[in-house]
């Protein structure tokens, strides 16, 4: 069976166009087994305060020779200073409280000691238990990767049988339509310009926020504020 494939490096509680993106395709791959990089969205996102946007980091020091499904976790405050953030921010939004056991069980249950692991369970719980997106997932780690970096996916996706990429904007630094059709494959860019503002607090309205924050607003009326849902 030809499918749709996406393939992106793990974020931390990612913003709600990441989510779009897994709902959009048959598989969704992790790659994670590729270079960290500091001040960027594998360990940090940001959340809404009356003061503005603010960022929670999970602190994992400034390494940057090591890959992302490498990258421990040693020091383990943060877990509840985050949780500590996200109930003060948004205790009072309509629909904190059917979500704050999940999130509970997330920060305050468990000791994380690895962020890929991390990253990825987030995001599999937003996904299947909120969103209620069928998407398979998968990890990089599952395959055999050689070659230059640039083209290191595309064994991913010929494996899966994909015939259709789908990759958020960024991604036009480095990726090209010629370099997937060579493989018989369609490239897709996404395009986030679209998206409207639902009941935030805190404005004025901020779309480069948590997905936590449009969970928190609108509960299960978020799909009707994302893009792939309709």
């Amino acid at each position: 069976m030809s499918k749709k494939i996406a393939i992106s490096q793990s974020n931390y509680i990612p913003w709600k166009g990441y989510f779009d993106m897994i709902n959009m395709v048959d598989e969704f791959v992790f790659y994670d087994d590729v270079q960290y990089t500091n001040q960027d969205w594998r360990n940090r996102n940001k959340i809404k305060t009356q003061k503005g946007p603010e960022w929670l980091s999970v602190p994992v020091g400034k390494d940057i020779n090591r890959l992302i499904c490498e990258v421990q976790i040693e020091d383990h405050s943060w877990q509840k200073k985050h949780w500590g953030k996200i109930l003060h921010n948004y205790r009072t939004t309509p629909y904190f409280k059917e979500y704050k056991e999940l999130f509970e069980e997330i920060y305050i249950n468990k000791i994380w000691t690895n962020l890929s692991e991390l990253n990825q369970h987030i995001i599999k719980k937003i996904s299947i238990d909120i969103l209620g997106i069928t998407t398979k997932f998968n990890d990089s780690r599952n395959f055999n990767l050689s070659g230059e970096k640039e083209k290191r996916y595309i064994p991913i996706i010929k494996e899966l049988d994909g015939v259709e990429y789908i990759s958020g904007p960024s991604a036009k630094n480095y990726l090209t339509e010629e370099m997937l059709e060579e493989d018989g494959i369609k490239l897709k860019w996404l395009d986030y310009s679209d998206y409207r503002e639902y009941n935030q607090q805190f404005p004025p309205f901020r779309h480069d926020v948590s997905i936590l924050d449009l969970i928190f607003n609108e509960g299960h009326n978020a799909k009707k504020y994302m893009m792939s849902f309709e």
